[in-house]
């Protein structure tokens, strides 16, 4: 997992609790990397999950809750880092169908050695409805949903998600938009 996923939680973590509480949960937490990370270096997912379980334990807010309220967050720095990426549409349903085949390849060419989740995405009802396939081996569910709705707050949208776990292990996220 790349760095900037670790430099941008423990950020969070000192804006949204405190500098004493990065580093407990970082004592806390048995780091092959000692908790010390750089935006471009690549650590194990184990890292993170670490990390949040002990933030958990120490605040007493709940996992799902930590992890998508880190993926909003995540969403908002990034747009920040990467302007480009959200400026290409005005719509969020296509930024959302745009993360596979859009996003993920120009991440790649800045982080060739990135492992990141793949997307299928579909609209097999309407223009107003996506349908997006999460597939990861990580199961970084909770975060994938506070991307999504970091994206749909960027773009001012207002839509409903829903989610359903597959027989596959795959998780589908259904994105509709509310008029």
């Amino acid at each position: 997992m790349k760095g900037i996923v670790f430099t941008e939680f423990l950020t969070m973590v000192e804006g949204s609790f405190s500098l004493d509480m990065v580093d407990t949960i970082i004592e806390k937490s048995d780091l092959p990397s000692g908790g010390a990370y750089t935006s471009v270096g690549t650590y194990s997912h184990t890292e993170i999950v670490d990390l949040v379980t002990n933030l958990s334990q120490e605040s007493g807010v709940a996992i799902p809750l930590l992890l998508k309220t880190f993926g909003t967050y995540l969403f908002h720095s990034l747009a920040r880092a990467y302007p480009d990426f959200v400026q290409k549409t005005t719509d969020p349903l296509d930024f959302l169908e745009q993360v596979e085949t859009y996003i993920h390849v120009e991440v790649k060419k800045l982080y060739p050695d990135a492992e990141l989740p793949t997307f299928e995405c579909s609209r097999p009802h309407s223009a107003n409805e996506l349908h997006m396939v999460y597939v990861s081996n990580r199961h970084m569910e909770d975060v994938c949903e506070g991307l999504i709705i970091g994206s749909l707050e960027h773009f001012g949208a207002h839509c409903s998600i829903t989610r359903e776990e597959r027989e596959d292990g795959a998780e589908l996220f259904v994105i509709t938009k509310i008029e």
